[in-house]
């Protein structure tokens, strides 16, 4: 069922998208893009461009008339056995020629800048639309046809240039000059002609291209369906390895690729069928005026140079009608693969800033304060995950929240970092509240060290520096070693030149955590969260670790979402979550003394401990 977006009203359709477009729609989104009201550089090379683009039309159509006086002017007259050579009427056919293919090379090549800068232009927004959308607009879709619906709407953004601009406009409008032509040097019949086969080979066309259209769409969902599946499987590799699914997995893709096959078989079939139709229609206009044409020559009425004429522009016009088709079936499957890309653009955001939002303002210190009051919150209308959440955390304070999994332990950082607004009650920085902020200045506050450590397929040092880009590569070895990892790093082969693979594979689990702790110390933020940030380490790394966390701690408010309570026990507070509520909170003493749920957590997890290190020994 249809929802509505919070920011900008837009219908979405059952895959979270506004609804499909039209063909005109997406066009006069490009529209702004190709004249650009802020940008008087591109407007004067579209009008340069138009400009060589008439020069080369004119040309064009003057070279027949040329070449027809030129054969009238070579035909024997009376008898006459020597012929006089037209020298002016050949050089100005020679001219005319090369006029009309150099103002279309000089068109281009005008043009080119104003369509790749748009395409750019185009591009950079959609990626950085994109970013500012929500987190649940991005964990309900799959990265991969994201990225391939800006890659096809670029290069279908290109073909729309490039091809609509100047060849279907023109070629229309050349169409009429020569049909306009030819009732002026003919007669009312031989125009007729021309515009029916004009107008019955257009029409043929669209008639097709509503058709092929909709298999083309079909074709896009399988390939995007494919290629997610594909991208799917090949970042879960090892878990692919571990179960022993490869053939599982190429099945899956197979399924897709047999969908995909069998919807370009049908693409490419439907073309065949339109060009046949295509040919026909122009064979029998072409035939039918030359019969016309021959009976006027043998009749007296018409010269050999006129029949010329009519069978050079009726070629002339063969050419781009036949061109057309193509065009005219590019640019509709460019404006389908447009589409998608100017649907992403009409996504608002669910988490934006308020028209009035203001920076974060800094107290006194490099700590802040993070306090909720009576915070609720569900990640859908039917299920509430958080039920009235109130705390408090002094600046340079640590706060410890425990408790089961699923009991709304990350989606309290997630309300902090404001990827999700709360449904009620208040998260207050600094007794600011975070909704009334900039999300910029928020998050400049904030640092993460998350459980599931993500590394980009680059450097060590372009990894740490991700923490502040910019930073010179003193500041970067004093974050490697406030985390504990420059030693590691010096005894690489090429240090912090290291690529550290897709995710950060070539990594160990430890290393990379120590190098996105030296990430968010380089940030220098004034909160910190750790979220999990140990749980997916063995005891002895998690203890090694625990020391970086302390130095990157220090001086800062701290937020710990653990799940071994012996991670948290030099907490200043300890929060006891289930259920979405607090059912505890105090120090580590003072919650073990009570004999509750802490208690119960502590006591299973020491035996849990016993017994593996039990099993170890």
């Amino acid at each position: 069922m249809a929802r509505t977006l919070r920011t900008h009203g837009v219908p979405l359709d059952a895959e979270g998208m506004p609804p499909v477009r039209t063909a005109w729609a997406t066009i006069r989104s490009l529209i702004p893009y190709v004249w650009p009201r802020d940008d008087r550089g591109v407007r004067l090379r579209v009008l340069a461009a138009f400009g060589f683009l008439l020069l080369a039309k004119v040309a064009t159509v003057a070279v027949p008339l040329v070449y027809s006086r030129a054969v009238d002017a070579l035909a024997p007259k009376g008898g006459e056995g020597m012929l006089s050579i037209p020298l002016a009427l050949i050089l100005g056919y020679g001219l005319l020629r090369l006029a009309s293919a150099a103002f279309a090379e000089l068109r281009d090549a005008v043009f080119v800048a104003v369509q790749q800068r748009i395409v750019r232009r185009v591009a950079i927004r959609t990626f950085r639309h994109l970013h500012r959308l929500s987190m649940r607009f991005h964990m309900d879709r799959q990265t991969g046809g994201l990225s391939r619906a800006i890659e096809r709407g670029t290069t279908g953004m290109q073909t729309v240039l490039r091809l609509g601009v100047f060849n279907v406009v023109p070629t229309l409008a050349e169409m009429l000059l020569v049909t306009g032509i030819i009732w002026r040097l003919f007669d009312w019949r031989f125009a007729l002609i021309t515009a029916a086969a004009v107008a019955s080979y257009v029409g043929f066309t669209m008639s097709f291209a509503a058709f092929r259209v909709k298999i083309r769409r079909t074709m896009n969902d399988m390939d995007n369906e494919a290629n997610n599946r594909a991208l799917d499987s090949l970042l879960n590799y090892e878990t692919v390895k571990y179960f022993g699914n490869e053939a599982h997995e190429a099945r899956r893709f197979d399924e897709t690729q047999a969908r995909y096959e069998r919807a370009a078989v049908r693409v490419q079939v439907s073309l065949n069928l339109l060009n046949i139709g295509q040919a026909a229609i122009i064979s029998v206009a072409l035939t039918v005026l030359m019969l016309m044409a021959a009976h006027g020559v043998r009749a007296g009425t018409m010269t050999v140079g006129r029949f010329v004429l009519v069978n050079t522009y009726l070629m002339q016009l063969y050419q781009p009608l036949n061109f057309l088709g193509f065009v005219y079936m590019s640019i509709r499957q460019g404006l389908v693969d447009m589409e998608q890309m100017f649907r992403l653009l009409q996504v608002g955001q669910e988490v934006a800033d308020a028209p009035d939002a203001r920076p974060l303002q800094a107290a006194p210190g490099t700590a802040a304060a993070v306090a909720f009051e009576d915070v609720r919150f569900g990640y859908r209308p039917d299920r509430e995950i958080l039920h009235g959440v109130s705390f408090r955390v002094p600046a340079g304070g640590k706060l410890a929240i425990v408790g089961p999994t699923g009991a709304g332990k990350s989606t309290i950082s997630r309300l902090l970092f404001r990827f999700y607004d709360a449904t009620g009650g208040r998260v207050l920085i600094d007794g600011q509240d975070v909704r009334s902020l900039t999300q910029d200045s928020l998050r400049a506050a904030i640092g993460v060290v998350p459980q599931d450590t993500v590394l980009f397929n680059d450097t060590i040092r372009y990894n740490i520096a991700y923490g502040r880009p910019g930073a010179t590569q003193d500041e970067i070895e004093r974050a490697a070693r406030a985390a504990q990892v420059h030693e590691f790093v010096q005894r690489l082969p090429q240090g912090y030149d290291t690529m550290v693979g897709e995710r950060g594979l070539k990594l160990s689990g430890g290393e990379k955590q120590r190098v996105a702790i030296a990430r968010t110390i380089l940030k220098d933020p004034r909160i910190l969260i750790l979220d999990e940030a140990t749980s997916a380490l063995d005891t002895r790394t998690e203890q090694d670790i625990q020391s970086a966390l302390r130095a990157a701690a220090r001086d800062r408010t701290t937020l710990v979402i653990a799940h071994r309570l012996s991670t948290v026990v030099d907490a200043d507070q300890i929060i006891v979550l289930t259920d979405g509520q607090i059912a505890e909170q105090g120090t580590h003493g003072a919650l073990l003394a009570r004999g509750g749920v802490y208690a119960r957590m502590w006591a299973l997890q020491a035996e849990q401990e016993a017994q593996e290190q039990e099993a170890a020994d």
